[in-house]
């Protein structure tokens, strides 16, 4: 399944500042690693409303869609570059 199919182009750039603010969240000593997928969710579903300008059950879907995609893709990339295991 290709969830960027579920992603609109506007929504693109809620995409990637996710994967920064996600980066931004790990560095900081004061996050919890569990609390970083939460944090990105509570943003990404407000960012998806805000961009789709009202609150309907598809902008709360892109919202999750994206929280998804940018931690999918950090973990690929993070999994990856570790081929230790």
């Amino acid at each position: 399944m290709d969830l960027i199919k579920f992603v609109p182009e506007q929504l693109l750039i809620l995409l990637a500042g996710l994967y920064v603010i996600g980066i931004f969240l790990k560095n900081s000593p004061k996050v919890l690693d569990w609390s970083i997928p939460w944090i990105l969710l509570v943003v990404g579903i407000g960012g998806s409303i805000t961009l789709q300008q009202g609150i309907t059950a598809l902008a709360v879907f892109q919202g999750i869609v994206c929280t998804g995609t940018a931690v999918l893709t950090n973990q690929l990339i993070k999994q990856t570059s570790n081929k230790e295991q």
